[in-house]
């Protein structure tokens, strides 16, 4: 589990390796991740946009922005969480995610909240660093 912080906004992401949707032969690698967002704040808040960057094993870099997540822009009252799951695949057995939402509070003012950055490893490989 990967956890982050931000202005009392909780973002805890767990990624899993998706077997039945991969392909190792054709080089399609697919996981899944689960968010959970917490709202530990004292305020209402509303995540409107996202923005992901995603790293493969060889360092190609796309970054993904678009309104809400999943179809949907989850308003959180003090003490509300919101979980979704969606995915990610990659040409890599191995990868990296990180991100931020873009979330406005009850008077309007906008902020990021920061996804932490998490591993998309195939089970039983060894990642090296050169």
């Amino acid at each position: 589990m990967y956890r982050a912080v931000t202005r009392n906004i909780e973002v805890e992401v767990e990624p899993i390796y998706m077997p039945d949707r991969s392909d190792p032969e054709q080089s399609r690698y697919v996981w899944a991740y689960r968010v959970t967002i917490a709202n530990n704040s004292e305020g209402f808040v509303q995540l409107l946009t996202r923005y992901w960057r995603i790293i493969d094993g060889n360092g190609k870099v796309e970054e993904v922005r678009g309104p809400g997540v999943v179809g949907d822009q989850p308003e959180l009252n003090p003490g509300d969480t919101y979980q979704y799951t969606s995915g990610c695949p990659l040409t890599t057995p191995t990868g990296f995610m990180a991100g931020h939402y873009t979330m406005r509070n009850e008077e309007g003012a906008l902020f990021d909240v920061t996804i932490p950055a998490f591993s998309l490893d195939l089970p039983g490989v060894i990642r090296t660093v050169n």
